[in-house]
């Protein structure tokens, strides 16, 4: 079953329980998925592959990210509450992110291939870790391992 089908069930699921705040979530992911299906398809049927919805839930974790730290700087716990409410309903959709270990073992191999650079070592570690991690924590890794 794909991601977005999961999410549609999942809907339906939240809606026939009652959990009304859920499933409005839900349908805001589902919204974002179908706009992106549209964009890239241009409304001709296609289905998402599961690595696009990934990074449209991984940028829609970013929003909820970045607007619960402008909450925390305004002092508005009431609606931090509810984004970090959001914010776990997505993360139930994304990959475990993964660990430092794990990226730096990547990093090694990349660089045993024979990258030297930064950019270049970055490229090729981000070619097998897209969509798993975030780009800044390989990005400071990368600089502690050619220091």
């Amino acid at each position: 079953m794909s991601l977005v089908d999961r999410i549609k069930e999942d809907v339906k699921a939240s809606l026939k329980s009652g959990a009304s705040a859920r499933a409005g979530v839900l349908r805001l992911l589902l919204a974002e998925l179908l706009n992106k299906e549209k964009e890239k398809f241009g409304g001709t049927g296609g289905n998402l592959e599961d690595a696009d919805a990934i990074a449209v839930l991984q940028k829609e974790a970013k929003k909820r990210k970045d607007a619960i730290e402008l909450f925390r700087k305004g002092q508005r716990e009431d609606l931090e509450e509810k984004d970090e409410a959001e914010l776990k309903i997505v993360g139930e959709y994304l990959p475990q992110p993964m660990s430092v270990g794990e990226i730096g073992s990547i990093i090694d191999g990349v660089i045993a291939k024979g990258a030297s650079d930064f950019n270049s070592i970055m490229k090729e570690a981000m070619k097998e870790l897209k969509g798993r991690v975030d780009g800044r924590v390989v990005g400071n890794i990368i600089k502690e391992k050619i220091k």
